[in-house]
């Protein structure tokens, strides 16, 4: 199969939808690059957030980013202005998003997703006094923008050591939304747990879409469809790490009476009842606490700045506990984390070709 080496945006035209979601917020409209710039100590930060496609909702990674807000709305008493995506948008749609934002004063301002990098350079290049953060990418040689990224194979390695401690058929899958960088860590890291348990355990990997169109992250249809087909072919249990298409995969493993793992959030929690039985757990990428450490950081007047990675160590990754299927194997999967933090076992980030 072939492997993408660049990240790329989705580059098909179609109208922006603006959907802003928020409460005790208001815009006003300033000259570039005039916005106000947090980090004084006790300024109540005014915070712009742009969402992946999906948004808050999504059940997963969008919805994680919202826990965080959430959570510095409560903490900290901020002010914050949320902005959705929409299906097919362009860079240009992104960059008005990021703009309006920025316009209206709201600083920091986050970007939910790697598909943002190229928008927010631009912006970020225009309003020099605002501050921007970006959730798994880096906007290089640009000092007002800040990376948070995570070490997704880590977590990864955990619910792939899972999966192989569970299946009684040596033989799990992988479902990726697109095939990109960023999704390849997660398969390296859910192989290499995997063969740790099981030298010789059979894995089957797909992905729903490739760039520049990655519809995939949001086609439950996609995901049913890729996973009955491995089911098919002998998985008992499939890694979805494929955003909103995940709820394709959990329907085929209660059809087929077989087990999944979620991804981002813990997808046990937000799974609708029917859907619960078949989750084995989830791999965590707590873009909330990314979110909440970089606010309560520019709250206090020391913002984190540069590129920030979110792993075991930062508890940025991880693994869910949630409905008590994993419970007779936590002990083996936390001695594979303590090695992990320890640095006795590495990680791969890239897949083995």
């Amino acid at each position: 199969m072939r492997r993408v080496t660049t990240l790329v945006a989705v580059a098909a035209v179609a109208t922006m939808a603006l959907a802003a979601c928020s409460s005790d917020s208001s815009t006003s409209t300033t000259p570039s690059g005039s916005a106000a710039a947090s980090g004084a100590a006790g300024t109540k930060l005014k915070v712009g957030l742009a969402y992946d496609i999906g948004g808050r909702g999504d059940k997963s990674f969008n919805d994680s980013a919202a826990a965080g807000l959430d959570k510095a709305k409560t903490e900290l008493g901020i002010e914050a202005k949320e902005l959705s995506a929409s299906q097919g948008e362009t860079d240009a749609d992104k960059e008005a998003r990021l703009k309006l934002l920025a316009q209206g004063g709201y600083t920091p301002v986050i970007a939910v997703g790697f598909l943002y990098g190229t928008a927010l350079k631009k912006v970020a290049v225009a309003y020099p006094k605002t501050q921007f953060a970006i959730i798994d990418s880096v906007v290089a040689d640009v000092p007002n923008v800040t990376g948070l990224t995570f070490a997704e194979q880590e977590g990864s390695y955990l619910v792939g050591a899972a999966a192989a401690l569970k299946s009684k058929t040596g033989n799990v899958g992988y479902v990726g939304g697109c095939l990109i960088p960023l999704l390849e860590k997660f398969e390296a890291g859910f192989v290499a747990g995997a063969k740790a348990v099981k030298a010789d355990i059979k894995l089957q990997i797909k992905y729903l879409s490739n760039p520049p169109d990655c519809k995939g992250f949001n086609d439950p249809a996609a995901g049913a469809e890729t996973a009955n087909g491995m089911y098919d072919a002998g998985a008992d249990v499939i890694f979805a790490a494929a955003g909103g298409s995940g709820t394709g995969v959990f329907q085929s493993a209660k059809a087929k009476g077989k087990l999944a793992i979620g991804v981002d959030s813990d997808q046990y929690e937000s799974a609708a009842a029917d859907l619960k039985p078949v989750i084995l757990t989830s791999m965590l990428k707590r873009v909330d606490v990314a979110v909440f450490d970089y606010l309560k950081a520019a709250q206090s007047g020391t913002p984190l700045t540069g590129v920030q990675v979110f792993d075991l160590k930062k508890d940025g990754v991880g693994y869910s506990t949630a409905g008590g299927k994993v419970d007779d194997i936590k002990a083996q999967l936390d001695a594979f984390k303590a090695k992990i933090i320890a640095g006795t076992t590495k990680v791969p980030d890239k897949p083995v070709k």
